[in-house]
């Protein structure tokens, strides 16, 4: 199911808990003779690769938990009184127009990001776009009309729009294909801690409702919206460059390290190498099947991302009967559970090559969660189902993130992929809002049923995949074709 059809040795490091998977790196003689690999011991590669897991992935998971909060925290500012001061209703809409806005222009402007990244580099790119939106969300604290929030949403989607798929993109460019979801479910788990806790903290900012002339909900904007242009000060500082420009990085890795780094990343794939950008080129990317079946992958499962982020909190509230300060804070406990369950299947899935079997098995878990939230009449019950369906769509989002990059060959093909992937995930971001309409609150059974529907067809898509994958690695069996151009290359289930 990877590049080597070679069967996993369970003497290995990775077997033993070791982050480095040696096997699936191997290509003859030259990998245990290169001296940019035989310069350090395994211990010290295992070192390297620690000190950059908590570089790289734990500042862009703290700078991805800042978007997330910034992004989603219009339901708990809707249960904190906003749709009441702005004028938001059923009648105008107002609240799904606010929520909806903002995804046009972070679709639209995704794919100028993944080249702009590649152009100025990731620290000086994405500080940017942090503290500008840090600025726009301090403007919604200020706001007196709904529609002059929906003006700012659609600034802030031009500024978010290159975060997100920046990072996808600078993650897969850092680890070899089978120790990447480990690193992606990291990354997402530091994120998802803003929805987690996101109410939580919402609601204590409630309490400060009249001081300084400012209602509850303004503060959780204004404060929220200080913290993050505060915190891209501190990234320009931390953010990492991609690993062949690392030396330059603020005490980071030596030219030594960062050289172990390229190796091994040319022996897993052979795409360090940046050829010149030509437009032409880019966008005949486009021309792959898979690159847009990975998008709509991502779109279905965003479309139960973000419908639960929106709108759990006013579930929880209408729909459950739960109070304002209940249906806050009881938001937390499905995304600890669902913590878990993206640490051990990325475990998992790293350690036994799977991706699509992962993903499979999520959206049978969000059929059912959410056929139990929508369906059934006991609280407990509709609120267990919470937990299996934002268990299940959130643990499928660093799974994609990685079914996609181990299936993709070159540095432009990966970056104008991310940006589609996570371009479906503005879509996603689109459908999720706009299926739950106020008129059907509080139980929100349209929009329960768009999210059942979107789990099985990535059911499908993923079995078309897997024998997409299946007949292409039987012709590079049999001396066929080579897959992604590359000699040896195979594809993952």
């Amino acid at each position: 199911m990877g590049e080597q059809s070679t069967a996993y040795d369970s003497g290995s490091d990775m077997e033993k808990g070791s982050d480095i998977d040696q096997s699936e790196l191997k290509h003859g003689s030259d990998y245990a003779t290169d001296p940019r690999i035989t310069a350090f011991t395994d211990s010290e590669q295992k070192k390297i690769y620690r000190r950059v897991d908590l570089r790289l992935v734990v500042t862009l998971g703290c700078m991805y938990m800042i978007s997330l909060l910034d992004r989603t925290n219009l339901g708990a500012a809707s249960v904190a009184g906003m749709q009441r001061d702005l004028g938001m209703n059923a009648k105008n809409n107002g609240y799904t127009i606010v929520s909806l806005v903002f995804f046009f222009t972070y679709a639209l402007f995704q794919p100028l990001a993944t080249v702009s990244i590649r152009r100025y580099g990731p620290r000086l790119f994405l500080t940017v776009i942090i503290f500008c939106w840090g600025l726009v969300m301090l403007g919604f604290g200020f706001v007196h009309s709904w529609q002059a929030m929906a003006g700012l949403r659609v600034i802030l989607g031009i500024f978010e729009a290159g975060f997100y798929p920046g990072c996808v993109y600078l993650l897969s460019t850092w680890y070899p294909r089978y120790e990447l979801q480990k690193r992606n479910a990291l990354f997402y788990l530091i994120g998802s801690t803003a929805s987690a806790f996101g109410g939580i903290l919402a609601y204590g900012l409630m309490q400060l409702d009249g001081k300084g002339g400012l209602e509850g909900w303004r503060w959780i904007f204004t404060i929220e919206g200080t913290l993050t242009c505060l915190l891209a000060l501190v990234a320009y500082l931390l953010i990492v460059d991609f690993p062949e420009h690392s030396p330059k990085s603020w005490r980071f890795l030596s030219q030594r390290e960062a050289d172990f780094v390229v190796a091994r990343i040319q022996y897993d794939r052979n795409d360090v190498e940046t050829v010149p950008f030509h437009l032409a080129s880019y966008l005949r990317n486009g021309l792959d099947s898979k690159v847009w079946a990975f998008a709509w992958l991502y779109m279905l499962t965003t479309t139960n991302t973000y419908a639960i982020a929106y709108f759990l909190p006013i579930i929880l509230q209408g729909g459950l009967h739960f109070s304002v300060a209940k249906a806050q804070c009881l938001v937390a406990p499905p995304y600890v559970a669902s913590a878990l369950v993206m640490v051990v299947q990325a475990y998992y899935s790293d350690k036994w090559r799977l991706r699509g079997p992962v993903v499979v098995f999520n959206c049978a878990m969000g059929i059912l969660g959410l056929g139990l939230l929508g369906y059934m009449t006991n609280n407990g019950v509709r609120y267990f189902g919470v937990f299996l369906a934002t268990a299940a769509c959130n643990a499928n989002c660093p799974a994609l993130l990685t079914y996609q990059s181990n299936n993709i060959r070159g540095q432009w093909k990966r970056a104008f992929t991310s940006a589609t992937l996570i371009g479906g995930g503005a879509i996603g971001g689109i459908i999720g809002t706009t299926v739950f309409r106020a008129a059907d609150a509080p139980g929100y059974r349209p929009g329960i049923l768009a999210c059942l529907i979107a789990n099985a067809i990535m059911i499908l898509i993923v079995a078309w995949l897997s024998w997409k994958f299946h007949r292409a690695n039987k012709r590079v069996d049999a001396g066929g074709k080579h897959i992604e151009g590359y000699p040896g290359f195979k594809y993952t289930f």
